[in-house]
């Protein structure tokens, strides 16, 4: 009856060994699957940022444009101001050239 009850034993220890075998196991699969779905979200946050700093890179290039675009436009407009300007002073000298006209003409005349 004696030899019955040894191999009772090692069979309970195979049982209790391959029982823990199975429970680090399921225990190593969760937290495998744990780290897949943590490097997941990392990997979709990675692909956020690097998708924000594209549209960031591309505001940037608009922004560029429409700098250049306005510093053109301010050019431009000097000179645009400047020509003005020169015709302003233009008509001024001929207001003064017929008003000494008009003068010596009411000289004549009287």
């Amino acid at each position: 009856g004696r030899g019955k009850m040894a191999a009772g034993g090692a069979a309970d220890a195979q049982g209790r060994f391959g029982h823990s075998v199975k429970g680090l196991l399921t225990e190593k699969v969760t937290s495998c699957g744990t780290d897949v779905i943590a490097l997941t979200k990392q990997v979709l946050k990675g692909s956020r940022s690097a998708e924000l700093l594209g549209q960031a890179a591309r505001n940037m290039v608009m922004q560029e444009d429409a700098i250049l675009h306005s510093e053109d436009s301010l050019r431009k407009m000097a000179i645009i101001t400047t020509h003005l300007q020169y015709q302003q002073e233009a008509i001024q000298k001929n207001v003064e050239r017929s008003s000494n006209l008009q003068d010596q003409l009411s000289h004549l005349l009287k």
